[in-house]
């Protein structure tokens, strides 16, 4: 029996993005208060968050055949409610070692879904001929970014985060069933390998050169949705509405340039695009750190958000596009490594935070920065050689 509406293709994979990310964005504006009611330090809640980090990369490492066996439609219908609910059952952890744990299977669910909708983003791309990975990015981030005003507006009516993210689950549920009730994949792309799906997603050097452009974006993005609340409540006393909303400029201000980097790379291409964006995200990196006022700090954030935005979906789509093995294994080997930075690194932040001051949770983003600006030249599109006939 099938559930809702009978949409396009493309606009189920922004629906996948939307909902995903909305859930996975319940959580964090709500985090200056799990952490207070924890009664720890920075140091004890990002070692708390590495259990999620730790899911995600097993799931993105060995999820390859579980995908495969088990197909993109059933595991999507039934990991984005799950997710709902595992996020709401670890909110209600009394220590960090409880929050560790309970978050662990987060993150195996976020590895399937991110491997999922990332390969099905490539191939409506594909099939329809036009750029669609970068406003499907902006969907993931506008989800990122209702959460965040959703969760500050409820954070300021008192309710405790584990009754607010209890309310999620039928919300989430009903959203998935409405929007991807008729989902089916798309089809493989023309050309690419069909090799049989290795146990283990191995790197290649290109790859890894991808990553390098990517890395300092995820880890920002990362220090963005996990300390942004908690550097505003720390540095300016902000209350638990106004700590909450850095969040949601983070992902808003990622959101608004998503929606229009597709048609700046088809124009101007993906190096220049890069670099553009990393010199934006180098400057709000600088201005968190130096903030002397909120407004300011929101517009450090707003700029990180901005600087952070396409550079993912970019080498994302990169890779989705090599023909030497499966889409998958591409796929899951960039975000194995971009993931480490995006969910290990921020956690690991809070050592930093907790030792030098919140803020160098951005300073050390800069040498990431020019790493970025350095190898940036890896995105040109490679060269395509015409046979000359005699």
């Amino acid at each position: 029996m099938r559930f809702g509406l009978a949409l396009p293709p493309q606009i189920k994979v922004f629906g996948a993005f939307f909902i995903y990310s909305f859930c996975m964005g319940s959580m964090f504006p709500r985090l200056p208060e799990i952490q207070e009611a924890m009664d720890v330090g920075e140091g004890q809640l990002g070692l708390a968050l590495i259990g999620s980090a730790v899911g995600t990369l097993i799931s993105l490492t060995f999820a390859g055949r579980f995908i495969e066996a088990f197909g993109y439609r059933r595991i999507l219908l039934v990991a984005i409610p799950l997710l709902a609910v595992f996020f709401a059952a670890a909110v209600w952890a009394a220590n960090p070692l409880a929050f560790f744990l309970l978050l662990l299977p987060v993150g195996l669910t976020i590895g399937c879904i991110e491997i999922i909708i990332n390969i099905e983003a490539d191939r409506v791309e594909h099939a329809i001929g036009r750029r669609i990975m970068s406003r499907a990015h902006a969907f993931w981030s506008l989800g990122f970014f209702s959460a965040g005003i959703v969760g500050s507006f409820i954070a300021r009516t008192g309710l405790a985060p584990q009754w607010h993210l209890m309310i999620m689950i039928p919300v989430v549920l009903v959203a998935t069933l409405v929007v991807l009730g008729q989902f089916q994949p798309a089809a493989h792309r023309a050309g690419s390998s069909t090799d049989e799906t290795p146990r283990l997603a191995r790197p290649t050097a290109t790859i890894m050169a991808l990553v390098a452009v990517c890395l300092s974006a995820m880890l920002m993005e990362g220090a963005g949705i996990d300390w942004s609340a908690i550097y505003m409540r720390n540095i300016f006393d902000a209350t638990p509405f106004w700590a909450g909303i850095a969040v949601a400029v983070v992902a808003g201000s990622q959101a608004f340039a998503r929606f229009f980097a597709d048609g700046f790379v088809d124009r101007f291409g993906p190096v220049t695009v890069a670099r553009v964006l990393l010199t934006i995200l180098g400057g709000g990196v600088l201005l968190a750190f130096f903030a002397p006022s909120a407004i300011l700090a929101y517009c450090g954030f707003a700029m990180i958000g901005f600087g952070s935005s396409a550079l993912f979906p970019l080498a994302m789509s990169a890779a989705a596009q090599q023909t030497d093995r499966p889409a998958a294994i591409n796929v899951a080997a960039l975000a194995q490594f971009s993931f480490t930075a995006f969910l290990l690194g921020p956690p690991l932040l809070g050592f930093v935070a907790e030792h030098f001051g919140i803020q160098w949770t951005f300073g050390v983003g800069f040498p990431l920065v020019l790493l970025g600006l350095a190898t940036a030249h890896v995105l040109a599109p490679r060269p395509i050689i015409k046979a000359v006939t005699p």
